[in-house]
């Protein structure tokens, strides 16, 4: 499904994809891993246990613009990490302010396109957990942004 992609190009192809980047501690690497794994876990048996649909629920309103609010921050978030791979050339060094794509209207595009991205899924799913998720997004990412930012 779709969230299963997002979880394999976050875990597999998004580090394939960084040229050079800055160690990460082994602690904060450990509680990533367990939040991804409650959090997918939680996720999943939300959706497979406990949400119930009507029938006509992928013509819904708040489940097209969920999915879509999903697929544009996807979008967003995979072409702003691109810009940010790229913004220094092999050898380089220093702070360089990323250009193009959503950078062009604020200055965490990546951020931007995570939090859009995982409003959509809880508007498309409309659980409790999916909405947990996102606002646990939204603080996560948001202060990261901030500090970014300054």
């Amino acid at each position: 499904n779709n969230f299963s992609f997002l979880v394999y190009y976050r875990a597999l192809i998004f580090p394939l994809l960084i040229r050079e980047g800055k160690p990460t501690p082994f602690f904060t690497f450990v509680l990533a891993l367990l939040f991804c794994v409650y959090n997918g876990y939680l996720q999943g048996r939300s959706l497979s246990n406990y949400a119930k649909y009507p029938s006509g629920w992928l013509k819904d309103p708040r489940f097209i613009t969920g999915f879509t609010g999903w697929l544009i921050g996807m979008a967003i978030n995979i072409h702003s990490d691109h810009i940010l791979r790229n913004l220094r050339k092999p050898g380089e060094t220093g702070y360089k302010i990323p250009r193009g794509g959503m950078f062009e209207y604020v200055s965490g595009a990546n951020f931007f396109g995570e939090i859009l991205e995982w409003f959509g899924f809880a508007l498309a799913c409309c659980t409790i957990e999916s909405l947990a998720f996102a606002l646990c997004t939204l603080f996560i990412l948001g202060s990261r942004a901030k500090q970014h930012h300054q």
